[in-house]
């Protein structure tokens, strides 16, 4: 598999989109037309992290198979794909949040 392979570098983060929610809890369903302005994905794999001018490493918040949240725009703008699998690279910084399960 190629993915085992490559390795993000710096501060990368290679993430999997997680399926749109398209009905609430209650049994609502959403509507395409819906713009929801944040999405889940699950961390795949991170680079190593960054150093400051200074020679000290900056490590990285999050790891693999954490569950964060990224604006939807830095995840359709980050599009790559990897064996036929579809993926976003971002780096860390475009992460909103992580999740603490």
């Amino acid at each position: 598999m190629l993915l085992m392979k490559m390795t993000p570098n710096g501060d990368y983060v290679l993430l999997k989109d997680e399926a749109p929610v398209t009905k609430t809890a209650s049994g609502i369903i959403i509507p395409d037309t819906v713009e929801n302005n944040y999405t889940n994905a699950e961390v795949i794999a991170v680079g190593p992290g960054l150093y400051t001018m200074t020679g000290d490493m900056i490590p990285m918040q999050c790891k693999v198979g954490d569950q964060v949240m990224v604006q939807t725009h830095q995840i359709k703008n980050s599009r790559i794909s990897i064996d036929g699998t579809e993926y976003s690279l971002v780096h860390e910084s475009e992460i909103a949040m992580i999740s603490t399960k």
